[in-house]
């Protein structure tokens, strides 16, 4: 028979701490302290298989289930002396929820279940304490009607400040046992009143309630919102947890409190925490009282004058510093704890793995490490690499008041504030004046780069989160909100409309690209801090990892930026993006407009300087270590004028008739320009394009070379490739400019030619590919829209519909389709190595930075990620775990 309740308890444990998966993150850890010798009230768990069965049998129950629970009941009766439903001497119970992770938005807790109008005497009488007995009774009612029944919370609170009222009274404690009394009676008429029957009487029909009402706060939208955030799949279901009832309201002797084994904000190895005196565990979280500190040392830091709990109850004290010291040795980890005194008896209520700020995880991480209580192995695991962008980027401060405006994808982390500019060049301009702006689009192209460096960050109503705007804000470091749909930009009025408001040009903005929050005005700002324990920690994880961690930059700006944050090289510098910038964008377009190649060979002298010397900035930072160029890769269509001003701005450049540069400009057009003439497809049509940028690197690799004494290995790479004859080609002119080169300046110049995989077909037909490719570098997301056939500037509109209805588990722009994208990449890999053995492999899409796709590219074999360079340090702790968890997948 299978076995669907575990009882918890003095003398008898059927669970333990490796059992979350069956009882939940709270029943495992109860029944391990239980386990343990610690004071543990008795109880029971339901176990998460109950909930499964719920879900899938049309939210019935498993046939033995009711029997194993009233044998749980007798069980947890025979530990307390007390009988569930005894008239006389009463088991009462608290029943609470519990997932296999602490989920907030579950099922609250229900306390004193049991109570009626016969036991709540029963309680009186023993307790000797007549007002504890029917505040208890009042608190049941209250709880259970709210998260049990559905009666809103409200109407309770209401009829208690109508009595305060009343009475004069100023706290809930004024409160006495025949006020209590006539409490009671009004909400038991409220309930009928609500519900048209009333307050259930019956124990095991109250129990019953609660059970089915954990298991149906799975369900509910907060519940089913938080776990796809995280990633919480829906079919591990939750606990329920029932326990006796043990008080901390039944007088001064009493109290009830929460607590850390270190502090949650800092990391500080020091008991915090707070607790109050005669109450219950809802007391310390409602905010009515002002709780007290724990410790002595708490106390005169926060200038109370209210007693500690270490000098109020030294003995008690002493017991939970004991137990709390006993708890993170064994679990080896921070603790969450919640206590309760009951007459100057201990109990241990829970215990969890606590939350804690990056800063404080960073900090006790690298301190147990050094205390011996864990390796420098879990020190490094323990640290979620995305987390790491606190660290790196401003944030909002957690006390500043939000006014909410909507919610977009949180498309490239961060924050920032500053008045709205709806065009590039307004954004540039103020940026001269010194003023902060941000930059609000539809959606951003290319020729919208020069606004967005301006700019302190970046909104757009369209778009997903590999769209330009977010890849090239990421690559910048700069905080972006995309997709935010409820957000309208009329461009010709120059005004953003949100929620029936309208923000025009100036106006204040804040946007919170870590959470995707857009916020009217300024919010109060933290700044990055990068401490001694990140170092320290960063430095075991580089020990650790197999792969080398570049970034991908193409500016002097973020090649520094790559390199403080620990970058081994540039995996991808893109050169399309030097293009836009004042004269060059001309000389592009004029190149592009020509009739002739001689025509375009003078546009292409022009931009020959221009791109020596930005390979020569990057050499000169970069020195020795390895630069991979790709050669120009965009569609024409994306550097073309699109005004009829700038269009005459060309024409007067190249001193011709305005109307025939728009008629060429038109036959350049493409139906489908992302599919068409670009990559090496457009060095092939034009390859005087190709041996400009092969003569500006190779030209640039030999001036830094010979200057600094360092010998610069430029890798060039040929984007789109296909076919092996195209990489030939474009080869061909390459090798053909570097031997000129050697010949001019007597230089033998050391390099290499790759391409980037970014075509199914290229990925099959990698054995040949690499006959001439000396390495590879997998353009994840065009091999992620190619495979799919997927635009990831549209796909914002529908894979959030996917996800939801599980069409696809995760969006593949974000991490890496490892089933599909993936084993075109593991055949490629593969066939590379058969026709090249030492061929390099790398990764450079936006699945660099990603941890998930990092642990793939460690499995698969690759040498090195490249990601935007403020992620390189998320990408070297994910190196560092990936190998960690590989080696204990291989064992």
């Amino acid at each position: 028979m299978t076995k669907w309740v575990y009882v918890f308890g003095e003398g008898r444990t059927e669970g333990a701490a490796d059992m979350r998966n069956l009882l939940g993150g709270k029943g495992a850890n109860l029944a391990e302290m239980a386990r343990m010798g610690l004071p543990v009230p008795p109880g029971f768990t339901v176990t998460t298989e109950v909930c499964t069965h719920y879900y899938k049998n049309e939210h019935s129950y498993p046939e033995a289930l009711k029997a194993q629970v009233e044998d749980a009941l007798k069980a947890v009766g025979a530990l307390t002396g007390r009988t569930f439903g005894d008239t006389s001497d009463p088991l009462l119970l608290s029943v609470r929820s519990g997932a296999r992770v602490s989920m907030p938005g579950m099922m609250d807790t229900v306390l004193n279940l049991g109570l009626n109008d016969v036991t709540v005497k029963a309680l009186a009488e023993q307790s000797g304490d007549e007002r504890f007995a029917y505040d208890s009774y009042r608190r049941f009612i209250q709880m259970y009607s709210d998260v049990v029944l559905g009666v809103d919370n409200d109407y309770f609170e209401e009829i208690i400040e109508d009595i305060k009222d009343d009475k004069d009274y100023r706290l809930d404690t004024d409160l006495t046992a025949d006020d209590w009394k006539g409490c009671v009676e009004a909400f038991k008429e409220k309930v009928k009143e609500e519900l048209g029957r009333s307050f259930p009487e019956d124990p095991h029909e109250q129990l019953w309630g609660a059970i089915g009402a954990v298991f149906s706060s799975w369900m509910i939208p907060r519940a089913q919102t938080y776990r796809k955030i995280h990633g919480i799949p829906e079919e591990w279901g939750t606990a329920v947890n029932v326990q006796a009832m043990v008080y901390g309201n039944m007088g001064e002797g009493s109290a009830t409190g929460v607590a850390f084994t270190r502090n949650p904000a800092t990391g500080e190895n020091a008991l915090y925490g707070e607790f109050l005196v005669n109450a219950q565990g809802e007391d310390v979280v409602a905010g009515i009282r002002t709780p007290q500190d724990i410790t002595e040392a708490a106390r005169i830091a926060s200038g109370s004058e209210k007693p500690s709990l270490e000098a109020l109850m030294p003995e008690v004290f002493g017991q939970f510093r004991e137990t709390c010291c006993k708890l993170e040795t064994h679990y080896r980890e921070m603790q969450d704890l919640e206590f309760t005194v009951e007459r100057g008896k201990l109990w241990m209520l829970q215990t969890r793995t606590g939350k804690r700020t990056l800063k404080a995880a960073l900090k006790i991480a690298v301190e147990m490490a050094e205390e011996g209580l864990i390796t420098k192995e879990e020190a490094v695991n323990r640290i979620d690499p995305g987390s790491l962008d606190q660290l790196l980027h401003p944030t909002i401060d957690p006390n500043a008041e939000r006014d909410e405006l909507t919610t977009g994808l949180p498309a490239s982390p961060g924050a920032a504030s500053g008045a709205i500019v709806f065009n590039p060049d307004d954004a540039e301009a103020e940026k001269a004046e010194g003023n902060a702006v941000i930059l609000v689009r539809t959606e951003t192209s290319p020729e919208d780069i020069h606004g967005m460096h301006a700019a302190e960050g970046i909104l757009t109503s369209r778009g997903g989160m590999t769209s330009h705007a977010a890849v090239v804000a990421r690559g910048m470091g700069k905080p972006c909100v995309s997709g935010a749909g409820a957000i309208r930009v009329d461009m010709q009025r120059q005004v953003m409309l949100v929620d029936g408001r309208t923000f025009k040009k100036g106006d204040i903005i804040t946007i919170d690209g870590s959470s995707g929050q857009v916020l009217a005005g300024r919010a109060e700002m933290l700044e990055p801090e990068l401490s001694g324990d990140f170092q320290k920690l960063m430095d075991w994880a580089d020990a650790m990892r197999r792969m080398k961690v570049r970034a991908n930059a193409e500016t002097p700006a973020d090649v520094k930026t790559a390199l403080a944050f620990g970058a081994e090289g540039i995996g991808l510098c893109r050169t399309e993006h030097m293009f836009f910038d004042g004269d060059r964008i001309l000389a592009v377009r004029e190149m592009i407009l020509s009739d002739t190649e001689e025509e375009r060979r003078e546009a292409l002298a022009k931009l020959l300087p221009m791109q020596r010397d930005d390979f020569s900035q990057i050499f000169e930072l970069m020195e020795d270590r390895p630069v991979t160029i790709r050669l120009l890769d965009p569609p024409l269509h994306e550097f073309l004028p699109k005004t009829d001003e700038e269009i005459g701005e060309v024409a007067r450049q190249m001193n011709v008739d305005p109307e025939d540069l728009k008629e060429r400009a038109l036959e350049l057009e493409e139906f489908n320009p992302m599919l068409g003439n670009r990559g090496c497809r457009l060095l092939i049509s034009y390859p005087e394009i190709a041996e400009m940028q092969a003569r500006a690197i190779f030209e640039a690799a030999a001036e830094v070379s010979r200057r600094r004494g360092v010998t610069v290995k430029p890798e060039v790479m040929v984007p789109l490739v296909g076919l092996r004859s195209e990489l030939d080609f474009v080869r061909g002119r390459i090798e053909a400019i570097a031997k000129e080169i050697d010949a001019e300046q007597s230089v033998s110049l050391e390099y290499s030619i790759g391409t980037m995989i970014e075509l199914p077909r290229a990925a099959l037909r990698a054995a040949e590919i690499a006959e001439s490719a000396e390495f590879f570098s997998f353009g994840t997301n065009d091999l992620t829209q190619t495979t799919f056939g997927i635009s990831r500037d549209d796909a914002a509109s529908f894979l959030g519909t996917y996800q939801e209805r599980k069409i696809l588990e995760k969006d593949p722009f974000v991490s890496l389709d490892t089933n599909g994208v993936g084993e075109l990449i593991e055949i490629a890999a593969q066939r590379g190595r058969e026709s090249r053995s030492d061929i390099k492999l790398g990764i450079c899409g936006e699945h660099g930075g990603d941890a998930a796709s990092i642990y793939f590219c460690e499995k698969t074999g690759l040498d090195y990620v490249s990601c935007s360079p403020f992620r390189v340090p998320v990408a070297r702790l994910a190196a560092a775990q990936a190998v960690l968890k590989k080696v204990d997948r291989d064992v």
